[in-house]
């Protein structure tokens, strides 16, 4: 009996110490946002100035290139981050390794698959496939093969890299892969020097390393050159893996010059579930962690261990956005509360999809550096300091990235072309500070108190405090009369070119004038202050029972989708849900090639972006 008590008494003090050790791991409490597991930045560390950078200095692979960015800039140094790009050709293998310090990796585009080999963790999948050598496979011999979870990996997927685990990619797709990483070289997981480090587990890249080793004596990257097992002797290695010499040595790759990332030439065999299943799983998960989050939000630590934790999140899928705005865009945050392993990593992301002339509120980040990457279009970014001072003042381009410190205040504006960058942040649960907009620091204030800071009347600092309306994070574009009526007449130009084959310049000067507009019959839209328009014989009429001043904007728009659409009514966005208006984009983007080549998806909603705006000012 006495025995039968200890042996319950001991399982139940390792229980305990596992879910213990769990939780420390996957902590949600709400104080570890104010908490850091960074070493400080180095006293000589200032920001005074910053600049845009791209990538500068390529490795060439068999089946791809790795990009680095310049990591000799203080600007990398002080914030602790490296970062790398890696652009995978199809079967391309990006070969095992693991590195000192933990990170993200975001793929731009592509699909493929990776996998991330916890230690101790039991190898769940199991697969029987025959040998390619012909002569084993006569005599009937099947080999069975055991490993961990291997993850499908799709265009906007966030994959987390804890420091020390080993990790691989694979590109099975058609089309070339890119991804870009962001390791954190200041986490308290790095106990090497404060420099990234990659240690390959296969390969070997230092015949492309030679070729540039003038480019890389200064970097902070530590590249890898011969794999981890080229400094044994290969009689020790032999017989510690039990295999032979001559095995050994093609494990070191002594003469292998294909690089870190190799093509596999007839694609590789992999026991992986089906998009459907993978899908359907992440629901489920996804499903079930939100009802916990629902709760108390407190953990036993066993709800999720390092062997079945979730290394992956997709950041792109419009349906997850935090913050929509149907004139503006839209801003998605993924930390730890989303993806517990984040945790472990010390970082989070946060993707923004900004239309065209919208912008972010002016904001500033409480507990974190961020690295912000452009993945298309650009954008007007300033930075200002803690004196007031402007450090950085320029266009942010496609490809180009730029570092944000901790409370530097920023403000962003997307260009003529809209812009999606997403940035990565040295903290699990990243905090913003917003100026304006609702729950900002604007309106938290009282009036008197920002009467009497800025010297204004009540009047106006309450329309300081509430100009911005219920908006959060991404703000509409404000247009004067002059240029919504200039653009407005811009976009009917060119849709009648595309309908008529005309120059834009001759439609310009021969029809361009608001009283000689083309006819149109317009009606109210019953959800809202929208139109329908309706075709006849090639010509509209214009009339609107919501105001006397038209909106030749949204005739132009909606009448030409209305004609491609052999004249069926297109319905208005307001009052609409969010859903039901992404699904009502998706609709006008796949009509954008057939009225205009040039025009993407992206730009369709830019353009109802705009025409909101325009039918605002005009009073409809």
């Amino acid at each position: 009996m006495a025995a039968t008590k200890s042996l319950v008494c001991l399982y139940v003090c390792v229980l305990l110490c596992h879910g213990s050790m769990a939780q420390q791991l996957f902590s949600q409490q709400g104080v570890d946002a104010w908490r850091s597991a960074r070493h400080g930045g180095s006293r000589g560390c200032r920001f005074d100035r910053l600049q845009a950078y791209q990538a500068m200095r390529n490795v060439r692979s068999e089946a791809g290139v790795t990009e680095y960015f310049d990591e000799t800039s203080d600007q990398f140094r002080c914030a602790g981050v490296s970062v790398i790009r890696r652009v995978v050709d199809p079967q391309g293998l990006v070969v095992p390794r693991f590195s000192n310090t933990p990170g993200l990796a975001y793929m731009i585009q592509g699909k493929g698959y990776a996998g991330l080999s916890f230690p101790g963790c039991p190898a769940t999948h199991q697969q029987q496939f025959q040998p390619f050598d012909q002569t084993q496979s006569s005599q009937g011999q099947n080999f069975r093969d055991e490993h961990q979870k291997i993850h499908q990996l799709r265009q906007g997927d966030i994959t987390a890299l804890p420091a020390g685990v080993a990790h691989w990619f694979y590109n099975s797709g058609d089309t070339p892969v890119v991804i870009i990483y962001v390791y954190d070289v200041n986490n308290n997981a790095n106990q090497l020097e404060p420099r990234h480090k990659e240690f390959l587990l296969a390969g070997n890249s230092q015949s492309q390393s030679e070729r540039h080793m003038f480019m890389f004596e200064q970097s902070t990257v530590q590249h890898s050159g011969k794999n981890v097992f080229n400094g044994f002797n290969a009689e020790l290695l032999s017989e510690s893996l039990g295999i032979s010499r001559e095995a050994a040595r093609r494990l070191q790759s002594q003469n292998d010059q294909r690089g870190e990332i190799i093509r596999v030439k007839r694609g590789l065999q992999l026991l992986k579930p089906s998009s459907s299943q993978q899908q359907q799983q992440e629901q489920e998960q996804g499903q079930y962690q939100q009802v916990q989050y629902r709760g108390q939000g407190q953990y036993n630590g066993l709800e999720e261990n390092m062997c079945s934790v979730k290394a992956r999140a997709n950041i792109d899928n419009p349906n997850r956005a935090d913050y929509y705005n149907p004139r503006a865009g839209r801003i998605t945050h993924l930390n730890s509360q989303k993806l517990q392993i984040l945790n472990l990593v010390q970082m989070s992301a946060t993707r923004v999809n900004l239309y065209q002339n919208a912008l972010i509120s002016p904001f500033w980040n409480m507990n974190a550096h961020s690295v912000d990457y452009m993945i298309q279009g650009s954008a007007r970014v300033q930075v200002v300091n803690n004196q007031g001072r402007t450090v950085f003042d320029g266009v942010l381009h496609q490809g180009q990235l730029l570092i944000i410190p901790q409370n530097y205040v920023v403000i962003k504006k997307a260009e003529h072309n809209g812009c999606q960058y997403i940035s990565f942040k040295t903290s699990p649960n990243a905090m913003v500070s917003q100026v304006a907009g609702k729950n900002s620091v604007l309106r938290a204030l009282p009036i008197d108190v920002i009467a009497n800071a800025y010297r204004v009347s009540r009047d106006e600092a309450h329309r300081l405090k509430n100009n911005r309306g219920d908006e959060i994070g991404a703000f509409a574009p404000r247009f004067s009369q002059s240029q919504t009526s200039q653009q407005s007449y811009q976009f009917i130009a060119e849709a009648e070119e595309a309908l008529s084959g005309m120059p834009v310049d001759i439609y310009k000067s021969t029809k361009f004038k608001q009283d000689n507009l083309v006819r149109a019959n317009m009606h109210e839209c019953e959800l809202g202050r929208g139109v329908f328009i309706d075709f006849r014989n090639g010509h509209y009429d214009y009339e609107s029972r919501a105001s006397p001043r038209p909106a030749p904007w949204r005739a132009g728009f909606t009448g030409l989708l209305a004609l491609r659409r052999h004249r069926q009514r297109i319905p208005c966005l307001e009052g609409r849900s969010p859903s039901s208006q992404e699904q009502l984009r998706d609709e006008i983007g796949a009509f954008a090639p057939r009225f205009s080549q040039s025009q993407t998806s992206q730009q369709s909603y830019q353009f109802i972006a705009e025409a909101e705006e325009a039918l605002s000012l005009s009073g409809m």
